[in-house]
């Protein structure tokens, strides 16, 4: 066992995606905050809230920016949050006057989330085009076999005869909904978080939310006001992540409920057994069931993470780390996985 196998060795070959465990490395996250503390010298530029010219320092100063980690990770240790450490190493990365504007007006709340927010929309990019594969490969599948019979099932006992297509359709209708779902956040759900140190903007004055909404254009973010303490949006985007890798499970179940009859279903490539060579496990059938069960767990922790006390909490805020990004990855490595199933199955219904 491991403590975290979706990037282990060798247990991410079946529960992992590379993917999209490439968006939550300790390099994209960094790259996404550099990303906002360069947007949002840019932004006070546009809006005369800094000189042009440090904002043109700052940007090119960035561009190639590597931090030293063994220090980030000293200072988070101490700091609670990396971002101290991270643009006191900036500041010396740009030098100079400019270095006095890098990160001015914000907080660390500001960039942790906004970094989060960017690479969570990416998530719901590759999502829906994963999602869409699965549905045309369902489509495919109901042309091979729509018409075909298949036998019922109503509380794990046979009721009466179906189509091959009746039940296709219960295992995509749902993906359909929630590339739906999908589209609204990509255009509207995803919103750059800028409040400064208690939500006020209280270094900006008027100019506020003038350069908030500038930072959100130039980060490609909607510009909601500050949300640091209202969660809402990051628990909702984790019920759907939950709610894809169920739908998926789904499917994996009854597929493992095919197999173990096995008249119904014929599968190709299935996984083998050390003890009895014979066999074709419904491997990919039952890892959608596994990240089903593990999302539908790890959600409950999500809805813990919105009670956050006043203005910002340490606790709630942090138990999103640890839960996000493995339901992210969990659920971005289920439409793999169902791809890869749906192409298994040879025969379906007769």
């Amino acid at each position: 066992m491991s403590v975290n196998l979706f990037d282990h060795p060798f247990l991410s070959g079946l529960f992992g995606d590379d993917d999209v465990a490439a968006l939550f490395s300790a390099e994209a996250d960094i790259a996404a905050m550099v990303s906002f503390e360069v947007a949002l010298a840019k932004a006070q530029a546009e809006q005369g809230v800094i000189e042009e010219e440090d904002a043109q320092s700052i940007a090119a100063a960035l561009s190639g920016f590597k931090p030293d980690m063994d220090a980030l990770k000293r200072a988070t240790a101490r700091d609670g949050v990396v971002i101290p450490e991270l643009v006191k190493q900036m500041r010396q990365a740009v030098g100079g006057t400019a270095s006095e504007k890098l990160h001015f007006g914000a907080t660390s709340q500001d960039a942790i989330d906004t970094s989060l927010v960017l690479r969570l929309k990416a998530v719901a990019l590759l999502l829906d085009q994963r999602l869409e594969a699965c549905i045309a490969a369902f489509a495919q599948l109901n042309e091979n076999f729509g018409a075909q019979p298949l036998m019922g099932y109503t509380r794990m006992q046979p009721a009466i005869a179906i189509t091959v297509s009746d039940r296709i359709a219960a295992w995509c209708a749902p993906l359909e909904r929630y590339r739906a779902r999908l589209a609204n956040y990509v255009a509207d759900g995803f919103a750059v978080q800028f409040g400064g140190a208690a939500g006020t903007l209280e270094k900006l004055g008027e100019q506020g939310g003038a350069v908030r909404t500038a930072l959100a254009g130039g980060l490609g973010l909607s510009a909601a006001t500050q949300w640091h303490s209202q969660r809402d949006r990051i628990v909702e985007f984790a019920d759907l992540l939950s709610l894809i890798s169920g739908s998926l499970g789904k499917f994996g179940q009854d597929i493992a409920l095919l197999a173990e009859v096995g008249k119904e279903i014929q599968l190709s490539g299935g996984g083998g057994s050390s003890a009895m060579p014979h066999k074709q496990n419904p491997v990919a059938a039952e890892t959608l069931v596994s990240l089903a069960r593990f999302n539908a767990v790890q959600v409950s922790g999500m809805h813990h993470s919105m009670v956050h006390e006043q203005e910002r909490s340490g606790a709630a805020w942090a138990l999103e780390w640890m839960l996000l990004p493995q339901m992210a990855v969990a659920t971005v490595a289920s439409t793999r996985t169902a791809h890869h199933l749906i192409g298994q199955i040879v025969r379906l219904g007769g």
